[in-house]
């Protein structure tokens, strides 16, 4: 029997991983899979010897607060390397947590595929040497990022974006209203704070006073927030005590269904953004790390723009609040535009679509259950 390591250090790459297993199973149901993860990998079958939920954090401030648990995670999976060696070991994004742990697989011999490549053509593009010395094989998901290694000669594979299969809904829009309790007759607002508990703290805040000012101008106006599978109910309870009178609506592990239900979605920044994007509805970005973490990092990024629908399209398809812009009325203002303006929100709706064609081949995650398959033989 084959056996493989899977680390997934966040929701996004949880789901990722995921649905690489359910894919992998159509071809061989005598694979073993084990390692890091969280709800959604455990579902699937894998054996957790890492639960990732306590350590799905992102900026410098944020790892040295999680530090202890992020070393004793990293030291369980080396660990396991060592002791019961995988043939093959495949890593899903949370890129400096796993390029250590192919350091460590290299060291041993154990063949190491790398999934969702790091923003190398938004900072530290050197690094891609580095990288191909302790990966056997890089397998990208966005178009443009193939060359990059190409021309650093390391071996890499655009697979096609996952998300282009994942991204629609398993109801009819008018079920999906109906099962979260939402007036058809009304305008519906999504929230989308983010899948790690940091963001939720600096970032729901600031879309509940954008929520706010959004209510005062449509009072007939609904709210809804999904809630992503690694993380807890309870932690969003105090926040939406203080406005509770806004009645959101909150959906657990159902994120395209809520996508579905929107007429305009105010979301962090990550993978929900291209998710929203495939799916056709209007938004924008609001995001915010801890201070000292954005003054430390800023100078490092080389691109304008942090939401990837923005750098597919090469041009500002929807609009970014970072750090200090990220302002509630600001954000109200660009929400309340989408929803009125008709010409800006058809604009919007349509390089959306463009966006979505630039993607490419679908079947992302079976390309990538046929890669692994190859490397196995």
């Amino acid at each position: 029997m084959k056996r493989i390591m899977i680390s997934a250090g966040e929701a996004s790459g949880d789901m990722h991983a995921a649905n690489i297993i359910k894919a992998l199973r159509t071809y061989n149901e005598e694979i073993e899979f084990y390692g890091m993860g969280s709800q959604q990998l455990r579902d699937a079958g894998a054996n957790l010897l890492v639960d990732s939920s306590d350590i799905a954090v992102v900026g410098i401030v944020e790892v040295l607060f999680h530090y202890n648990k992020i070393i004793k995670a990293l030291n369980i999976l080396r660990e396991s390397l060592r002791s019961n060696p995988p043939d093959l070991l495949v890593l899903v994004d949370y890129q400096e947590f796993n390029f250590k742990l192919a350091e460590t697989a290299k060291e041993l011999g154990i063949k190491v595929l790398f999934y969702i490549s790091p923003q190398i053509w938004a900072w530290r593009p050197k690094r891609v040497y580095k990288i191909g010395k302790i990966i056997d094989m890089m397998a990208v998901i966005l178009p443009f990022e193939e060359r990059y290694y190409k021309e650093a000669n390391v071996p890499v594979r655009f697979v096609g974006n996952p998300l282009v299969d994942k991204a629609k809904a398993d109801k009819d829009k008018q079920s999906c209203m109906t099962e979260f309790n939402l007036d058809s007759d009304k305008t519906v607002v999504g929230l989308f704070p983010g899948s790690r508990r940091g963001e939720i703290q600096r970032i729901l805040p600031l879309q509940l006073a954008a929520a706010e000012i959004i209510k005062k101008d449509k009072v007939d106006c609904q709210f809804i927030l999904p809630i992503a599978s690694s993380l807890n109910e309870a932690l969003f309870t105090d926040y939406l005590q203080a406005h509770s009178h806004l009645d959101i609506k909150l959906v657990k592990d159902l994120p395209y269904n809520v996508i579905q239900c929107c007429d305009a979605i105010i979301s962090a920044s990550g993978t929900a953004t291209l998710e929203i994007a495939l799916m056709g509805i209007p938004y924008c970005i609001s995001y915010k790390v801890a201070t000292l973490s954005y003054i430390i990092l800023r100078p490092l990024i080389k691109i304008d723009r942090i939401g990837l629908v923005n750098i597919i399209a090469g041009k500002d398809v929807v609009k970014e609040f970072i750090q200090f812009e990220a302002k509630p009325q600001a954000i109200a203002d660009e929400i309340n535009l989408i929803l009125d303006n008709n010409e800006y929100r058809e604009k919007m709706i349509k390089e959306l679509n463009d966006v979505r064609n630039l993607l490419g081949k679908t079947g992302g995650s079976d390309n990538m259950a046929k890669l692994i398959l190859e490397m196995l033989a």
